[in-house]
């Protein structure tokens, strides 16, 4: 099990926290694994800074192959496991 920082953009970070949003693409730069902790970050782009708002989930499913998938990108199946700090 590894553990990964990554920015999250507001819109995407809000719907992940009221559990709307329960999947994450990205680009398999990290060889994400079932099992890692993501730690969230929520990045605003129009300032380019953190906002101070974090939240970890867990990779509990990791879709790699998939028609209509460019090749390097997975779809990653995240569950909530903790809220981290509130900015």
């Amino acid at each position: 099990m590894i553990t990964h920082y990554l920015k999250c953009w507001p819109e995407y970070f809000q719907a992940i926290l009221e559990r709307k949003k329960t999947f994450d693409l990205r680009r398999n730069d990290r060889d994400y694994k079932v099992g890692d902790i993501l730690v969230l970050q929520e990045y605003d782009i129009k300032a380019e800074r953190y906002t101070g708002r974090s939240t970890c989930v867990g990779v509990e499913y990791i879709l790699d192959v998939a028609d209509g998938l460019q090749r390097g990108y997975i779809i990653m199946s995240i569950g909530t496991v903790e809220m981290k700090t509130e900015g």
